[in-house]
């Protein structure tokens, strides 16, 4: 596989791990210990199995916190902690053959999983203004499914699924800034006092005392 290619991998773990890092790292180190792929040599512990269970632990307790609105963005606030670095990480293990990680590498890989773990915090922020919790389970459902097919394609098809994550990536950050911007507008309109109540205040500070 040449170094473009594993370059590729490596941005798109980033990006998965910026939403899903638990089952972004249970993924990898599963297929790796079922011998579906050879990983790079600073990967190898993640087919661990204290590993294995770890991940997989918190991946079905992120599975279900994540479906429930307010504690989806409290989660998602906790999680910064861990899905930069492990994007980070991800990022640069990929492309090492020797087990030593770039820093150049880090910082793209950091960067790159910060990126999507905004872009999801900032979505599920907006729909958590919403009394309804289907919208959350919803987008949820779409997030583990994005995250499950693209591990499938990372390796398989990276371009592909290259492709497909600067497009769910743009159009994602351009509805959440729609909504943002919709929402300021809205709250503008909404505090600004109307012609009405204007003209009788002004109306009362010219009466006589």
């Amino acid at each position: 596989m040449s170094e473009a290619h594993l370059f590729v991998i490596g941005i798109l773990l980033a990006w998965m791990a910026g939403i899903r890092v638990y089952l972004t790292v249970f993924g990898i180190g599963l297929a790796g210990a079922l011998g579906w792929l050879e990983l790079p040599p600073a990967l190898q512990a993640t087919q661990s199995w204290w590993v294995l269970g770890t991940s997989g632990a918190l991946a079905l307790t992120e599975f279900f916190a994540d479906k429930i609105p307010g504690v989806d963005s409290a989660w998602d606030l906790l999680q910064t902690l861990a899905r930069v670095p492990a994007g980070a990480f991800l990022a640069a293990a990929t492309l090492s053959p020797d087990g030593e990680l770039g820093a150049g590498v880090l910082a793209t890989g950091a960067g790159v999983a910060l990126t999507s773990h905004l872009l999801k915090s900032g979505s599920r922020a907006l729909l958590n203004a919403s009394p309804e919790p289907v919208s959350n389970w919803g987008a949820s459902l779409t997030e583990d499914t994005l995250v499950l097919g693209g591990l499938a394609l990372a390796f398989s098809y990276p371009w592909i699924a290259l492709v497909i994550v600067v497009g769910v990536s743009v159009s994602l950050a351009l509805l959440v800034w729609w909504a943002w911007r919709s929402l300021s507008r809205g709250l503008n309109r909404l505090l600004q006092p109307s012609p009405g109540d204007s003209s009788a205040a002004a109306r009362r500070s010219t009466l006589p005392h």
